[in-house]
């Protein structure tokens, strides 16, 4: 069951996506063919970097611990996105659509227990 559930949001999440950047008439674009490319890949890397040295801190505490580090990540990686996208893609919208993204992986992380 926990298959058919990842695969069928894998495509609300497309269709999201599709709808989204429609109604709100965005075209996609890359921080890495702005300016801010650099600031994107050292911003990344550091998150990466500072979440992997604490996960073995946190993989030896509960479930509970597990799923607010998950939320926590999702958190700073698709906010730092966000405030790229809105410093470097000016003229487009991009960063809404990034952070109604932030909020439904909030909540699907929040409610995981009901889909397990």
């Amino acid at each position: 069951m926990g298959f058919w559930v990842f695969i069928i949001v894998l495509v609300i999440s497309f269709l999201l996506d599709k709808i989204l950047n429609k109604l709100l008439g965005i075209e996609k674009r890359k921080i890495s063919e702005t300016s801010g490319r650099k600031i994107d890949r050292w911003g990344r890397g550091i998150i990466l970097v500072i979440f992997l040295c604490t996960l073995p801190f946190v993989v030896t505490q509960d479930t509970n611990v597990m799923k607010w580090y998950w939320i926590l990540y999702i958190i700073v990686l698709l906010g730092f996105q966000s405030i790229l996208e809105w410093k470097y893609l000016k003229d487009s919208k991009q960063h809404v659509t990034t952070l109604i993204y932030l909020l439904l992986s909030v909540i699907i992380m929040y409610n995981i227990d009901c889909f397990l």
